[in-house]
């Protein structure tokens, strides 16, 4: 059990990985929780969706609440690269730019909550409560802010997508994580991508959510799976003081002889 805490200290930081894994998953799970309390119906079908946001009385609410999920999924995708270590160039720079795609998106999604969380809210609020031909043009209105919501999240979608295909490029350059848990990633990096160009498209369709489902199903299989890797690392023994001062005197060499080229 310690050569296997041993090997797994040199591949990744465990502290970090522990750290990632967490706040992905609770990040995931809190914003999947969240968005069943967002208000209801066909998000193509102007009309009708619109009156429903205009009457929802917990909007604000659930826009910080999954505001709030997504900031945390993200923070843990930003703190993945601190738990790699990769000797490998393009693993290194893989997870920097992916990091850096996380920030964007997490920009990006503070600007769609802007847009759908206050935006679309008044806009349709405003419809809601006019009267005669101010209706049709506070309708005008509403749809226009609903085309912006889509704009948005194709991009954020796209941003998110580039994300995890990166970092999952750097999970599978690097070792120490089960190379399943980097290929999903990348499974749920190209999802995101498909989504983003479905809602620039066709808006909230129906393929649009089944999208997101199967996106919700895929992350969170493999964030349990990095949560379980990283937290049964922390669970195993550790090495004692005179092993690792046994290992500094027989040099690096033997060390990186015993580690696997690649964990599976």
């Amino acid at each position: 059990m310690s050569a296997v805490s041993d090997r797994m200290s040199v591949m990744v930081d465990s502290t970090s990985l522990r750290l990632s894994a967490t706040l992905l998953l609770v990040g995931q799970f809190l914003y999947i929780v969240v968005t069943q309390f967002h208000a209801d119906g066909d998000a193509n079908s102007h009309a009708a969706v619109f009156a429903e946001y205009a009457h929802s009385g917990s909007w604000k609410v659930v826009h910080v609440a999954q505001f709030a999920g997504v900031a945390i999924l993200l923070m843990g995708l930003v703190a993945l690269p601190f738990a790699l270590r990769a000797d490998d160039v393009r693993a290194r720079l893989a997870a920097r730019f992916g990091a850096a795609s996380a920030v964007a998106s997490l920009a990006l999604y503070g600007v769609l909550q802007a847009v759908d969380g206050v935006g679309n809210k008044q806009a349709d609020s405003a419809w809601v409560g006019a009267a005669g031909a101010d209706k049709v043009a506070r309708f005008a209105s509403a749809e226009a802010m609903r085309w912006l919501e889509w704009g948005v999240r194709s991009y954020l979608d796209y941003a998110l997508g580039l994300a995890l295909l990166l970092l999952a490029t750097a999970v599978l350059l690097s070792v120490g994580i089960p190379r399943p848990i980097g290929y999903l990633m990348g499974l749920s990096g190209l999802i995101y991508l498909v989504q983003g160009g479905v809602v620039g498209s066709d808006g909230f369709s129906g393929t649009h959510d089944l999208l997101i489902v199967v996106a919700w199903v895929v992350s969170v299989t493999w964030m349990i799976w990095l949560a379980v890797v990283a937290w049964r690392d922390a669970a195993l023994p550790g090495p004692s003081p005179g092993r690792m001062n046994k290992r500094g005197a027989d040099g690096g060499a033997h060390e990186s002889a015993s580690i696997p080229s690649r964990s599976r």
